[in-house]
């Protein structure tokens, strides 16, 4: 049935538009989004991480590091493309909101925030173990409970402040990070330390495989930053280029930082180290690192690195789950307090702080260390969605003509299909967890939206409607593509067009059938009683014998 008005075709864009959000203010550039994504990346990847995989698959470790960018490549090279067409704060949920429609978008913000805020809790308690090891030195008897919540403040503090603030905390800690864990790698192999055959994976069985593809999905958060530095895409200079090659550039310094070190530690650390005296995982592996290198003098100052990395990484994690609420706000979804911004400082004020709240209760209440995993599943499903976004984007862009990314993903679409099963594996791989968290954050984010999002939102085709119509009824389809072409030139608003909107419309819909005398002899053809006007049906009627003929 074809649609009979403009009302029925509201989503449906044959023309370019500009649609960059300028509410907030853009001062980020290239070097920058670098270092928010490794921020974001170099924390409890590369601090907490290694000695608990190390645990589940031994002297292989590392490459589990390996295979979890090979499945995050595919969603950040997707991701790299969606943010040159949808530059806009809130990332993800933007790319999957304006793909499948507002009430999976409400759904994957939600997860999102969720998932972004507990990983950022998970920073902030994951220091403890270096915190009461600096502790035994200082003769002080702070909790890890205190100093998280004390940290928490003064995350939300520079948060509050702006975005120059945050480069300002950020880039020295990174810096420190980097080259201590660089010196680190290069004074065990200079002194001899380093034994990489204890690095040896074994993947001799199934059940090797299927712990290393657990290790793999367990490891995968490492690489989260790729997925933050997308949320604040509104406050990014040219982000046409800088967010791609932020993302990119970041993406592969992390991978290449992750399996050097992570091989290193492996090469350098006693098997026994890596567990204490209850033959748990230590969940302080850089401590051990530094301690066998260069004493207990190195350890306690990896240790001091480690807590103000971490620290910054939940700073990065704060910043990033506040713009999905300031995003879902804009876009209707969440009540408008949340689209606030700081007249002083530019910043969603009102989103940070909910977020630092919440991120308090999740420090007191929850076990967060499980719960990150549930969030991780989350996360996974993201990376495939970024890949699906881009293939159903690509085909339904004829009638979704806003997107036009500066940026164009390559190998399209076999890189997208491998992103799409190798994440399904990994999901696999997670096992209950995964279903656990999707099927959560799917139902919060559903209850949202029916209780507020869909009272705020009138009905627009979305581009994935638009895919799943091309793929069963591609005719309808086409029909329905021309028709919103005729309203759109329909400018008197009287259901008839002449021959100049006629024209026009040939023109929008890029058709190149004939010259101006052939396009003019379908119109009178189309045109019974000869008036000079024609309505709905007889133009229907034109374009069908023209590319009729064309064939």
């Amino acid at each position: 049935m074809r649609p009979v008005g403009p009302r029925d075709l509201v989503g449906i864009v044959l023309q370019p538009i500009e649609a960059v959000s300028s509410t907030l203010e853009r001062k980020l550039g290239l070097f920058s989004v670098i270092i928010i994504s490794l921020s974001a990346m170099i924390g409890s990847g590369l601090f907490v991480l290694p000695s608990l995989a190390y645990a589940m698959v031994g002297g292989g470790v590392w490459l589990a590091y390996v295979f979890a960018a090979l499945v995050v490549a595919p969603g950040a090279i997707s991701q790299s493309e969606l943010a040159s067409a949808m530059p806009t704060s809130g990332g993800s949920f933007v790319f999957i909101e304006r793909t499948f429609g507002p009430m999976f978008g409400t759904i994957a913000g939600l997860g999102l925030w969720a998932s972004f805020l507990l990983k950022a809790s998970f920073a902030l308690i994951g220091f403890s173990a270096y915190l009461m090891f600096v502790q035994e030195y200082l003769g002080t008897d702070v909790t890890g409970i205190q100093a998280a919540l004390s940290l928490l403040v003064l995350v939300v503090i520079i948060n509050t402040l702006g975005m120059k603030r945050i480069k300002a905390v950020q880039t020295p800690i990174v810096t420190i990070s980097i080259l201590l864990l660089v010196g680190l790698t290069i004074w065990a192999n200079v002194s001899g330390d380093a034994d990489y055959s204890k690095a040896h994976p074994v993947l001799q069985s199934t059940s090797d495989w299927t712990r290393m593809g657990e290790a793999t999905a367990f490891v995968l958060v490492s690489y989260a930053g790729v997925a933050k530095v997308a949320a604040i895409g509104g406050e990014i200079k040219n982000p046409g280029k800088n967010l791609p090659g932020g993302i990119m550039t970041s993406l592969g310094i992390g991978a290449v930082l992750y399996v050097v070190l992570v091989a290193t530690m492996v090469a350098v650390i006693p098997h026994e180290a890596f567990f204490d005296s209850n033959g748990h995982a230590i969940e302080d592996p850089v401590r051990a690192f530094a301690e066998v290198v260069g004493g207990s003098g190195v350890a306690i100052f990896a240790a001091v690195v480690a807590i103000l990395t971490m620290t910054s990484m939940s700073l990065a994690g704060v910043l990033a789950a506040s713009r999905y609420l300031f995003a879902m706000s804009r876009d209707n979804l969440l009540p408008d307090r949340f689209e606030d911004v700081h007249p002083r400082y530019e910043t969603p004020h009102i989103a940070i702080i909910v977020t630092g709240v919440a991120m308090a209760v999740a420090l007191l209440t929850i076990d967060v260390h499980q719960v990150v995993e549930y969030a991780s599943g989350f996360q996974i499903m993201v990376y495939v969605l970024m890949s699906l976004s881009v293939l159903v984007l690509r085909k339904a862009t004829p009638s979704h003509a806003w997107y036009r990314p500066e940026y164009n993903a390559p190998l399209r679409p076999f890189l997208q299909w491998f992103g799409i099963i190798s994440g399904s594996l990994l999901l696999y791989f997670m096992g209950m967890e995964a279903i656990i968290g999707a099927v959560t954050a799917a139902v919060v984010g559903l209850l949202i939206y029916q209780g507020y999002g869909r009272r705020h939102q009138s009905h627009k085709i979305s581009p994935w409607e638009t895919f799943r119509m091309m793929s069963s009824d591609p005719h309808r389809a086409e029909s329905r593509r021309r028709a919103s072409a005729f309203f759109a030139a329909d400018t008197w608003g009287n259901n008839l067009l002449t021959l100049r909107q006629f024209m026009s419309c040939v023109d929008a819909l890029g058709l190149e059938y004939g010259d101006t005398d052939t396009r003019r002899d379908y119109f009178h053809a189309a045109d019974e009683n000869g008036d000079g006007l024609i309505h709905l049906e007889q133009y229907l009627m034109a374009l069908e014998r023209m590319t009729s003929d064309e064939a």
